[in-house]
């Protein structure tokens, strides 16, 4: 089955507010890379990366915006607070519904879709080639094309599977 959107097309627009209200509109952040990371409050497999992502994001400064997004329908938005509080995530967008991750055809959590400063998608799949059977990271996919962007580089990798929890949807 082919994806909705294709490695090297636009992506669509959207706008999500975090839990204060604050909306987040992908159109605005044209001339950013963004990291879309559809995310979970209860997926272990976020919880590893969360702590390597902050770091990162605050490496990769202004340059890149990375926007962890609360897709699942069964978790209320105190347990999504309680896990950014104790994360150190500064917001979480919340897709209502999993309409946004509908249309990025997100799967699992963590699910990374990276969007070049011209809107264009480059990335989508997982953060790593870690997996229920290879438990130790030998490539990490989010960091790498991060900085092939930003040098101005070609990607070595534009795809993966993405590797998680499901999505739940109702």
């Amino acid at each position: 089955m082919d994806p909705i959107i294709r490695i090297g097309e636009e992506t669509p627009k959207f706008e999500l507010a975090d839990l204060t209200g604050k909306t987040y509109s992908l159109t605005a952040m044209r001339g950013h890379i963004v990291v879309l990371n559809f995310w979970s409050a209860e997926c272990d497999w976020c919880s590893r990366i969360d702590q390597e992502l902050m770091s990162l994001s605050k490496k990769w400064g202004d340059q890149v915006a990375v926007w962890w997004i609360a897709s699942n329908s069964n978790e209320e938005h105190a347990l999504i607070r309680q896990a950014a509080i104790e994360r150190h995530i500064s917001a979480v967008l919340i897709d209502a519904d999993h309409k946004v991750a509908d249309l990025y055809e997100a799967q699992t959590t963590p699910h990374f879709f990276i969007v070049d400063n011209q809107g264009i998608l480059r990335y989508r799949g997982a953060w790593d080639d870690v997996s229920f059977r290879q438990r130790t990271a030998t490539r990490a996919y989010v960091p790498e094309v991060i900085e092939a962007l930003t040098a101005n580089k070609p990607l070595e990798v534009t795809q993966t599977h993405a590797y998680g929890c499901t999505i739940v949807r109702y």
